[in-house]
């Protein structure tokens, strides 16, 4: 197993997560300073489409400005301060709202109303939009507040080493959904950086997810964890369920693994997955062990899926999905648990200047057949009105309100993430030191 050594145990002060100073030192020295994903290149792939990426008190327009060409900038007029757009559409230019003061695609300023009033007291120079630094990868848009900052590469190391197999570019929204959590934004993205709350939060899949202990390592910025030690592979039930043991038949256990995560999660595992796991087993001898039943109806989820035109990725073997593990945190914001034909990602960033609240995006990705795609549709889900995401999902972002208020506790001081499984949280804490200090 790759990665850095484990971090030592350590503690989380709460005040990490609630403090008000705690996030305007992050909204000082983290957000202008890091590479996070503002979107995908598939929601601009006409020439004058946008999408508003908002974190904490900025706001920044990303556009495509030309079929090879993307740019990003600060969502502000410069004369008065109005955001400029909100959301996603199309635009001709951008037009202020409030005054009329207009911009080109490219940044330009093309008007300023009533110019002559100014005279010679306007600076050319400082009409146009600011841009803000912009790179891609894996079908992703990457945006940077600091002109200086490192290239996006450097920044990412070493995860394209793990994860440019997986050819998340070829991959496309099968759906996409944002709520705001009542939560901070790290202990919103937090619950999605471990599998030791699996057992508790999620007992119904532990009849068929197999071992559901994880251990986890560092990876530059980043980290990772996976099921390196398991004692009971996917399919069978968690030794955790006393008395499990083997026995049955191993083929409706590899169905039954592939029907659970499609009707309660819709992600990683794709429907055509689950649609070819039950074709393999209707022709799998009685007798299989499960490991051959497994790995049978994945190889009949790659022969559906190239079948279907939307191909496999051709360098990801078995032995690099499992190097790369199940679920990589990608620092600051965001987490992704790959499979061969789909991923689920998850991205968290502060709502305004509120330490409680936070804007939390999930978005199941999955390779199709070109033109295949669904439309995109952006869904957005309001849990206080009882709004529902998924069964799964639902059992995750019932924790949060909880976590909030729990953490205001006089009983509570700090968290003491588990030194083997939740290493992903302490080196996020470690790696946002380096930034805040």
């Amino acid at each position: 197993m790759d990665g850095d050594k484990r971090q030592s145990a350590r503690r989380i002060p709460k005040e990490r997560y609630l403090s008000r100073e705690f996030l305007q030192r992050e909204k000082d020295r983290l957000w202008p300073r890091v590479w996070q994903v503002a979107c995908r290149l598939e929601e601009i792939p006409k020439v004058g489409d946008y999408v508003t990426y908002d974190v904490a008190d900025e706001t920044i327009v990303v556009v495509r400005t030309a079929a090879d060409r993307i740019k990003a900038y600060h969502n502000v007029c410069p004369h008065r301060g109005r955001q400029l757009v909100q959301g996603c559409g199309h635009a001709i230019n951008f037009r202020c709202p409030y005054h009329g003061w207009t911009f080109s695609i490219e940044g330009r300023n093309v008007h300023v109303q009533d110019r002559q009033d100014y005279g010679d007291t306007l600076n050319p120079s400082e009409l146009d939009l600011l841009e803000v630094k912009l790179d891609t990868w894996g079908g992703f848009v990457f945006v940077n507040m600091d002109p200086a900052c490192e290239p996006l590469a450097e920044f990412l190391d070493p995860l394209p080493e793990y994860l440019d197999d997986f050819e998340f570019e070829n991959m496309r929204y099968r759906w996409y959904v944002t709520t705001v959590m009542p939560a901070n934004w790290k202990a919103t993205l937090e619950g999605f950086m471990e599998g030791y709350h699996v057992a508790a939060t999620h007992p119904q899949l532990l009849r068929y997810l197999g071992d559901d202990y994880t251990q986890s390592y560092a990876l530059g910025k980043h980290a990772h964890f996976g099921y390196w030690d398991i004692k009971a592979p996917p399919g069978m039930p968690s030794p955790r369920l006393k008395g499990s043991g083997e026995g049955g038949d191993v083929r409706a256990g590899v169905v039954a693994f592939f029907e659970m995560f499609e009707q309660q999660l819709a992600a990683i595992w794709t429907d055509r997955d689950y649609e070819a796991a039950k074709a393999a087993m209707a022709k799998a001898p009685a007798d299989i062990d499960v490991i051959t039943a497994f790995g049978m109806a994945v190889e009949a989820g790659r022969a559906a899926a190239e079948a279907e035109g939307a191909g496999y990725p051709p360098k990801l073997t078995f032995e690099k999905l499992a190097r790369a593990g199940s679920d990589f945190h990608i620092f600051p914001n965001c987490v992704t648990l790959p499979w061969f034909d789909g991923t689920l990602w998850y991205r968290a960033r502060p709502n305004g200047d509120d330490p409680d609240s936070c804007i939390f995006d999930i978005w199941s990705l999955k390779r199709y057949a070109p033109g295949k795609e669904p439309p995109l549709q952006r869904r957005k889900v309001d849990l206080k009105a009882g709004d529902s995401v998924c069964v799964i999902l639902d059992q995750d972002l019932n924790n949060l309100d909880h976590i909030t208020r729990g953490m205001k506790s006089r009983g509570f001081s700090a968290a003491r993430p588990n030194p083997v499984q939740e290493v992903e949280i302490s080196h996020f804490h470690s790696t946002l030191d380096r930034y805040l200090d």
